[in-house]
Parts: structure tokens; sequence; C-alpha cells
């Protein structure tokens, strides 16, 4: 009886064997059927230990991808008015607004007398002909004031002019000399008639002396 009990036995422990493992099988089937069911990771175990390692080969990498972070992060931080055309902020020193006074600036008007002026000069068989401009920064009163006195002026250019001699306006000086004293002169007459001069410049547009 024990003999056949132990042929039985030797018969049944191989199906056993092949119960447990296909048993177990489907437990691990099972097992990971439920583990992607529920949405386990499906990164690369590949990808993730070259990543490890690249981390550790190049430590340096990683500083600079922060630190690269961190500054993109402070240049957002300058004012709208500090940023060039492109939208983005100076990296360099920041510039210093220098307030400074605006200057005031006048337009300049012009009037030509017609024609030419033409007088002998002091002490010599010499004359001078000149053509004559004048300007301001005043309003255009000053110059309807001229026009409407040409006789007068155009007198009193005259007289000016025969007092000097051909030394006298020689030279870039000499020429000056007599604009200025033609200015004079004429602002004089406008204050005699007007009550007020203006011009503020003389002008030779031709200068001919013979």
């Amino acid at each position: 009886m024990a003999e056949e009990n132990n042929e039985e036995n030797g018969k049944k422990s191989p199906i056993k064997i092949i119960l447990m493992v296909v048993g177990g099988v489907v437990l691990l089937g099972l097992g990971l059927g439920i583990g992607i069911f529920m949405g386990g990771d499906k990164s690369d175990p590949s990808s993730e230990i070259s990543q490890i390692i690249e981390k550790k080969e190049n430590p340096d990498a990683e500083k600079e991808g922060e630190e690269a972070k961190e500054g993109e992060e402070i240049a957002e931080d300058c004012a709208e008015e500090e940023k060039d055309e492109a939208g983005n902020c100076p990296t360099g020193p920041k510039k210093i607004p220098k307030i400074t006074p605006e200057e005031e600036l006048f337009a300049t008007t012009y009037y030509e007398f017609p024609g030419n002026f033409t007088t002998n000069l002091k002490g010599s068989k010499r004359f001078l002909q000149i053509s004559v401009g004048v300007s301001t920064q005043y309003d255009e009163k000053v110059m309807a004031n001229v026009d409407s006195h040409q006789l007068a002026l155009r007198s009193e250019i005259l007289t000016i002019m025969s007092t000097f001699s051909p030394e006298d306006i020689a030279g870039r000086e000499g020429k000056q000399k007599l604009a200025d004293t033609l200015k004079d002169g004429i602002n004089k007459v406008l204050e005699e008639v007007e009550g007020f001069g203006g011009v503020e410049n003389v002008h030779f547009t031709s200068f001919v002396l013979q």
C-alpha cells in the first residue's frame, strides 16, 4: 500500500508543478495589466538611466541651465523705458537720463532791399556798390516797418556808406564793421518813425568795390 501511494504522489507532483508555474504566470500578467490600466509610468527606463549618467558626467551643464533661467528672470524685471527696440532688457550698465533745459528757438525773417546801393567812398575816387538785406527774429511788424520806410532807410544807408574809406571796408572785419554801422542806422530811423527798431543783422548779397 505504501508503494502505491508513493507512485501516485510521484505521478501527481509534475502536474502540481505545472499548475503552480501557470498560476504564477497568470498572476504576473494580471499584475502587469493592472499596472498599465492604472496609468503606470510610460517613460523609457533606458532614457532615464542615460539622463542620470549625463548629469553625473556634466554637473556644470545643469548649473549653467539654472543660471540662464535666473538671468532671464532678472532681465524681465527692468522697466519698460529701459528696454531696447527688440523689447529686451539691457545687460550692461543702465543709462542715467540727463535733464537739460530746452532751448527756445525763434524763426528768422529776412528782407532784401530792391536794387543796389552805389556811392563814392570817403577821400577816394573809388565807389562801392552793394545789395543789402536785413533779418530779425521779432514778428512780421518789423519787416513791415522796413518796407514802409524804404525811402528814409535807403537815404540812411547811402549816407553811412559814404563815411567809409576803401581802407575801412578792407577785409572781413571791415565789411562786418560796415554791416554793424548800417544796422544801427536802420534801427535809429525805425525808432524815430515807429518807436521800435528790431533789425538784428545786416547782410550783403553783393559787394563790389571799384
